[in-house]
């Protein structure tokens, strides 16, 4: 095997309560063209966010190259690089086989099925199907609109929910534990706020209480995703047919927009949060300069695994508390999956290799090298001891969410891709915070582009 990455680990790494970060100048893939007719198997995976991810994966792939005899050309690419690399690469003519990237089911794999981009991969999924949950399988099938049907066009690898992580050890400072945190959604965000007044006469006036980024981050993105859900909004139904003309819908965005950007508006989030990356929330908590935050993954907490007083006693997950409604949550799952381009001249060597990625023993390997970041696709995984055990005070919590969920709205009609790949959410919610649009106006503008993306789709 032969990888050539694009950076030395660019992604933010975490020493303790200590971040650094390593950069060099990427190169750009699309500079040197890829070979249709070599024999080597050409792979694009985005770069883990520790190298035991990364190492996990080599291993998988070298232990295939001696049971195939086919040899891998792995490229790595960092989250920030890989989406705009895969789209100048689609351009060119010049894809690699397989691609992975964790942001990819969200923005362009509904698109690229939907375009006849994608090989079935069918023969893959079907012999494990059984070994799937059933919201995964939802969460690979897609529409082609070449043959007019759908069918699984992707090889789920990992999946995440949503999580809420704060610091313990400071809110046991000010006379609160666990406990203390309401379960149901207007005291449960209410208790963050009172927190944020109390921060100053503990010790603590540099922490905000809230770490919910304000930006255009996909975090943004992803995290009012939960809120719509929060407040019952279904703005796609399961035909993929869009519902923002129901006055009900159009209420609980306007409602979701209200309560999200309410957190900006009473103090309690950073300034700094309007120009947050994807990884700008969890800098702030693991800096302790937010005391809690919305993510959706276990990275923060996977960070600190090291350290085991950080990991079991300082940080803590909590449950995200009832709907408005007082129903329990349910939650947007999202598939991390790896595709295989239809222009692909190995087609049938990609599908060998994530047929062998996919056994449960190499997913399961590959999945706790990620550090519990994502969670198993495959729910025999859950019963591997890094799963099981109930004093892990974020992995336990994470397992829990899973029992009630829904797949992304990409999964029914591809266009919502767009909705991610514009990120409509995270525009109107900068501009309320930097420009001070107001919620009216805010949501007549999601509405519109929402609107547009649909119409310019069809």
């Amino acid at each position: 095997m032969r990888r050539r990455e694009f950076t030395q680990l660019s992604s933010w790494f975490l020493l303790g309560l200590g971040l650094t970060q390593c950069t060099n100048n990427p190169q750009s893939s699309t500079q040197q063209s890829i070979s249709k007719d070599s024999d080597e198997l050409s792979i694009w995976w985005q770069q883990g966010f520790y190298p035991e991810e990364t190492d996990a994966l080599a291993q998988i792939i070298s232990d295939w190259e001696k049971e195939s005899g086919i040899k891998v050309t792995l490229e790595i690419i960092p989250q920030k690089d890989i989406l705009k690399e895969i789209e100048s690469a689609i351009a060119s003519g010049n894809t690699p086989d397989i691609f992975y990237a964790g942001v990819a089911d969200l923005t362009i794999i509904p698109r690229l099925a939907w375009n006849n981009q994608l090989a079935d991969v069918s023969e893959v999924i079907e012999p494990l199907e059984d070994l799937y949950s059933e919201s995964v399988l939802a969460g690979v099938n897609y529409q082609n609109k070449a043959v007019n049907k759908r069918s699984y066009y992707a090889v789920p690898i990992m999946q995440s929910a949503i999580h809420i992580h704060y610091w313990q050890d400071l809110l046991t400072q000010m006379g609160h534990n666990k406990e203390s945190i309401p379960k149901d959604w207007k005291g449960f965000w209410q208790f963050w706020e009172d927190v944020q007044a109390q921060l100053p006469k503990s010790g603590e006036p540099d922490i905000y209480s809230v770490g919910m980024p304000m930006s255009l981050s996909l975090d943004t993105y992803n995290n009012f995703e939960q809120f719509l859900e929060a407040y019952n909004v279904e703005l796609l139904d399961e035909n993929g047919k869009l519902n923002v003309d129901d006055p009900q819908v159009r209420q609980g965005i306007a409602s979701a927009i209200e309560n999200y950007a309410s957190f900006y508006k009473n103090g309690t989030v950073p300034p700094e949060a309007v120009d947050w990356d994807n990884t700008g929330n969890n800098v702030a908590l693991l800096s302790r300069t937010s005391l809690m935050t919305v993510n959706h993954t276990l990275s923060a907490p996977g960070s600190q695994r090291q350290d085991k007083d950080i990991y079991y006693n300082q940080l803590s997950t909590v449950k995200w508390p009832n709907k408005p409604s007082g129903d329990p949550m349910r939650f947007v799952v999202e598939i991390k999956q790896a595709v295989i381009f239809e222009a692909s001249n190995h087609k049938e060597n990609a599908k060998d290799f994530l047929s062998y990625l996919a056994q449960p023993e190499n997913l399961g390997a590959y999945t706790e090298g990620a550090q519990g970041r994502y969670l198993p696709v495959m729910p025999q995984l859950f019963e591997k001891p890094f799963w099981q055990n109930p004093e892990d005070p974020h992995i336990s919590v994470a397992v829990q969410q899973l029992q009630k969920t829904r797949p992304a709205y990409q999964v029914f009609n591809p266009a919502y891709g767009e909705v991610a790949a514009q990120n409509v959410w995270g525009t109107v919610m900068r501009k309320i915070a930097v420009d001070g649009l107001s919620i009216e106006e805010a949501t007549e503008q999601a509405i519109k582009q929402i609107e547009q993306i649909f119409a310019d789709w069809t």
